[in-house]
């Protein structure tokens, strides 16, 4: 059986008083109960947001935990929980919400982020080149938080850990009181055992732990334990210390209890590790630009410089690039009517946050470092299309007329899906990918090199793409031999075989596989199946074995992963093998932990067509 995951959009929850409050909303309370809401409602659905819930902190935990005396005391403050699309990561917090709506109600204009010169260093040692290789690095100067904007700081760490970071495994985040600490910065890796300090979180406050004493406390720490995973078995854990070698974090999983902050911390300190140095760049420029709000000087970033085996860089990079778009595009490709004018094209997407100017026919686009989502022209349409409002779209009918019809092969696919489930198999539905020993090996053949291998597999069970069915119908009797017998399965899917011939060096093959376990062999069964199949195929079978006669025919079979000529057979159609058949040799039986005899039938069906 497969596992189904399913991914959720993320969610702001936002207290409703202090989102009207930045939005400049003011309402009676009588509106606050009705029209309120509505009216929010719009502008999310203007936007290209949702307005998924409207709670309150009390209503949350009568829902989750079904105890009302648990609730009692609790804030019942009105709370809306805002769905976010997942590659908007600028608006995973109140501040970069209400900015973007904002500047879409032209109630405000984008900000104009600027990096100051750096005065602070971090250097990065070859010592994390096989544990988190990159770091990149931010200082938020004269930062005056409040505990509504100290929460929303916090949490925005949390929504970036669990979106963009893949739960710290890309991208781990730490911010530091700057006030408490001695630069210049060391990013290193060292010892478990050499690592000692006060975490930010531990069973025993009072005391230092060893890195490798962390790692068996959280064992048992609801939060922290689905971390561990990240550096265990390592032999080397990364670490950030400053001048006096204060332990800073130990990422990605917990930091400091030295360098914590506070509401009332002024100088925020912002690193972030990582695996990979593009989503590091993305997630440090999300969090600065977001609070940088708060700053003396409002949206101005102090840099620091990065130095590493690869070189010194200077972070956060917070660039601004020009994109060219053709007006023509925007209106062909998104319907938006010609009356609305190219200068006006240009205002629609400044309300987006990409700031435009008309340049003959061509629009000028500025994309701002909050704007990690744009990466082609399409997306630059797109927004146009939302500015505009996608309801305000006129349906047309397309001028070219087309009439959509099933591809032959998937149609003949589901007929002979039905025809040998009313045989009484079962279906199933095996992994495209599979280990080289039981696409080879455990069926005694030889690597012919067919197969398409995977250039750096995550685990031992997806090598190669497989070249036959049989295997994956071998592993799933194997995984249900306690059924009762006896078992009989089927599969219809795509194979993958090398051709240099194709423009991607390899090509896809249509087969059907069946295989019955049973007490005996049945191979009566299986020959039984394939005259049904032939028949449905309008296939005559073809007893002279005349290869220019029409019809199929066997012959005996020297496939090495069936029971030798007398139990194996090819199947051959116009004189050529269009796929065998046979009793499974013993030796593959056991290399799937199979005691019982099965007989397999694997047949090519595009020959069919």
């Amino acid at each position: 059986a497969r596992a189904c995951v399913f991914f959720s959009m993320p969610k702001v929850d936002i207290k409703r008083d202090l989102l009207f409050e930045r939005l400049g909303w003011k309402y009676s309370a009588e509106d606050l109960k009705s029209k309120a809401q509505d009216d929010f409602q719009t502008l999310c659905f203007e936007f290209g947001l949702e307005l998924d819930d409207v709670t309150s902190e009390k209503l949350m935990v009568e829902k989750e935990q079904g105890d009302h005396a648990k609730s009692s005391g609790l804030s019942e403050e009105v709370i809306y929980k805002v769905d976010i699309p997942a590659n908007r990561y600028d608006l995973l917090c109140v501040e970069g919400l209400t900015r973007g709506l904002n500047i879409f109600r032209e109630k405000a204009v984008a900000p104009r982020f600027k990096r100051l010169d750096p005065v602070l260093t971090m250097t990065v040692t070859e010592n994390t080149s096989d544990v988190r290789p990159f770091a990149v690095a931010a200082v938020l100067r004269n930062v005056t938080f409040t505990q509504a904007s100290y929460n929303s700081f916090i949490d925005l760490q949390e929504k970036l850990h669990q979106n963009i970071c893949r739960k710290r495994t890309l991208v781990a985040i730490g911010t530091h009181d700057l006030d408490t600490l001695a630069p210049p910065f060391v990013y290193d890796a060292q010892a478990p055992e050499d690592i000692k300090f006060r975490p930010l979180r531990a069973p025993d406050m009072s005391k230092e732990y060893t890195a490798a004493e962390l790692m068996t406390a959280y064992e048992s720490d609801q939060q922290l334990k689905h971390y561990l995973h990240i550096l265990k078995g390592r032999p080397r854990f990364p670490v950030i210390r400053d001048s006096k070698g204060v332990v800073l974090s130990l990422p990605p999983i917990i930091n400091g209890h030295h360098s914590r902050i506070s509401v009332n911390t002024k100088n925020v300190f912002i690193e972030c590790t990582a695996t990979d140095a593009t989503k590091a760049s993305v997630v440090l420029d999300m969090i600065v630009s977001a609070f940088s709000e708060y700053c003396a000087a409002p949206f101005t970033v102090e840099g620091v410089t990065v130095t590493s085996p690869r070189g010194s860089i200077v972070t956060p990079a917070l660039a601004y690039r020009t994109e060219h778009v053709a007006v023509e595009n925007v209106y062909r490709r998104m319907g938006i009517p010609r009356s609305v004018a190219p200068a006006d094209l240009a205002r629609l997407l400044t309300r987006m946050q990409l700031s435009a100017k008309l340049e003959g026919d061509t629009l000028v686009v500025e994309v701002p470092p909050t704007r990690p989502d744009v990466l082609h022209e399409c997306d630059i349409w797109e927004d146009a299309a939302i500015s505009y409002g996608f309801n305000n779209i006129k349906w047309t009918v397309p001028k070219v007329a087309t009439v959509g019809k099933q591809l032959p092969i998937n149609k003949l696919t589901d007929q002979l899906r039905h025809s040998i489930a009313q045989a009484g198999y079962n279906e199933a539905l095996t992994f495209a990918l599979c280990r080289r020993d039981d696409n080879y090996t455990f069926l005694r053949r030889p690597d012919d090199g067919c197969s398409v291998g995977i250039a750096n597999p995550q685990t031992a069970e997806f090598q190669v793409v497989r070249t036959n069915l049989l295997s994956g119908l071998l592993k799933t009797v194997s995984a249900n031999i306690k059924m009762p017998l006896p078992i009989k399965v089927f599969e219809i899917s795509d194979v993958v075989l090398k051709d240099s011939t194709t423009d991607t060096g390899a090509r896809n093959r249509r087969r059907l596989a069946s295989l019955i376990c049973s007490q005996s062999p049945s191979f009566q069964f299986t020959t039984g199946l394939l005259d049904r199949l032939m028949v449905l195929l309008g296939v005559p079978h073809n007893p002279s074995r005349d290869p220019s006669r029409p019809g199929y025919f066997l012959v005996p079979s020297a496939d090495p992963a069936f029971f030798g000529e007398l139990g194996a057979a090819d199947i051959v159609v116009r004189g050529q093998r269009v796929g065998v058949m046979g009793v499974i040799h013993p030796e593959v039986l056991a290399h799937y932990d199979l005691r019982t005899p099965c007989s397999a039938l694997e047949l090519e069906i595009e020959s069919f067509l």
